[in-house]
């Protein structure tokens, strides 16, 4: 094996050790099986990633509330029903030697009005979206109450996930959902203790990460995935980041992702609505975040990893000489090449070069490359090999009359937990 900086060791703070510096970063794999538990395919899916060498896999969005999903095919933890599964999912997911945690999440207002016609968020602000129109609707404001429920929420999902063999969990913390609007103004219009000054805002997570902290052991990971800036006029900025992180250093936080954006202003994808989101030197060395992973470097005490861009092993390790990250992250490449760790540090490729997509409108573009990167995900939990011949289009209608279907399922499946429950 060619020796790179690729290939170093990384030890966390809890003392886990990573063999290498390349995580997958969450991708939603929307494979459930019908009690929303962990499929054989899913399964099957981070046995073959696992084969491919990573240092770190992280799941997709794993849910805390049956009541709050992010697609009707989310996988849900609330208590140990499937803790059997759960077991498979930890044992297929580490055989290469890897790292093995899942991202634990709720949407908040970021749920389809299809799933639900009355989600909660921070504040009655809805999510707007040029050509999107009615896909989400409305939310409610949630009661204190429910705040201090989905604290503990949060903290048992990890805790199960720990007694699972899972080696950690990422809190979501960006992209728009429900604790990115709370720390967002623009979604958080809030004047009680969770609304307000940044500090306000900023309680939730904070909250969060001290109840699991205290519901699992201390080697066990607990990582943030975080926005280095929402790139709306109004919300969540590089300041109150930093700010954010500097709270973080207290609290045995073991990895720290950067990303950026919501649904409405995409700079996850590569496409922030605001043209001072990406600059010429972020573009020239590929990935989108490396600029604020630089700042964020002379604050965090934690490693950290940037997610978003990369696509030659040279960009990779310009990043980690420059020492302004620890951990490469990529989703989409894992989408098209399950072994792209292995085939990098190999000096197998040099690079991965994915399918460009062109849509119409913009919303739509976002929803066909998430469709696309799906669908082959799906061949590589059926055995198969990623097909880059796919036409978008097809596979993005294709998409949208299954979702449908699934919808269904899934109003049926939260309709019985709830009676069951009552």
């Amino acid at each position: 094996m060619p020796d790179t900086i690729l290939t170093k060791p990384l030890t966390l703070p809890n003392g886990q050790v990573l063999p290498n510096r390349i995580g997958k970063a969450a991708m939603e794999e929307s494979l459930c099986d019908e009690d929303h538990g962990p499929s054989g395919k899913l399964i099957n899916l981070y046995k073959r990633w696992s084969e491919g060498k990573p240092g770190l896999l992280i799941t997709g969005n794993v849910m805390v509330d049956p009541k709050a999903l992010t697609g009707p095919n989310n996988v849900v933890v609330e208590d140990e029903r499937h803790l059997a599964k759960l077991k498979e999912w930890a044992k297929a997911g580490k055989l290469g030697g890897n790292l093995l945690w899942a991202q634990i999440s709720h949407p908040g207002r970021q749920m389809f009005a299809a799933m639900d016609d009355t989600p909660v968020s921070a504040s009655d602000v809805p999510v707007t979206i040029p050509g999107a129109r009615g896909m989400f609707a409305i939310p409610r404001a949630l009661e204190e109450a429910e705040i201090e429920t989905l604290i503990k929420r949060f903290a048992e999902t990890a805790r199960i996930f720990e007694k699972a063999g899972f080696d950690g969990v990422q809190i979501h913390s960006a992209h728009g959902y429900l604790l990115n609007q709370f720390l967002s103004p623009i979604t958080n219009k809030r004047t009680d203790k969770w609304g307000g000054s940044l500090e306000n805002r900023a309680r939730f997570l904070l909250e969060i990460i001290r109840n699991i902290r205290a519901s699992v052991s201390e080697k066990f990971g607990v990582g943030l995935k975080l926005n280095s800036a929402d790139f709306q006029r109004g919300g969540f900025t590089e300041e109150d980041a930093s700010q954010v992180i500097e709270w973080l250093n207290a609290e045995k936080i073991d990895l720290l992702e950067i990303s950026g954006g919501t649904y409405e202003s995409p700079a996850m994808a590569g496409r922030p609505s605001d043209d001072t989101a990406k600059k010429e030197s972020t573009k020239a060395r590929e990935a989108y975040f490396l600029d604020y992973a630089a700042k964020a470097r002379d604050i965090a005490t934690m490693p950290i990893m940037v997610t978003g861009g990369f696509r030659s092993k040279f960009a990779m390790e310009e990043a980690l000489k420059g020492e302004a990250l620890d951990i490469i992250g990529m989703g989409k490449p894992f989408s098209e090449m399950p072994d792209i760790s292995e085939k990098l540090i190999t000096g197998e490729i040099d690079r991965v070069d994915l399918k460009t997509i062109k849509m119409p409108v913009a919303a739509m573009e976002t929803m066909a490359e998430m469709a696309w990167a799906k669908k082959q995900i799906h061949r590589i939990a059926d055995g198969k090999t990623p097909n880059p011949i796919l036409p978008p289009f097809f596979v993005l209608m294709g998409s949208q009359m299954a979702q449908k279907k699934d919808v269904k399922k899934y109003k049926a499946w939260r309709e019985k937990v709830t009676s069951d429950k009552s």
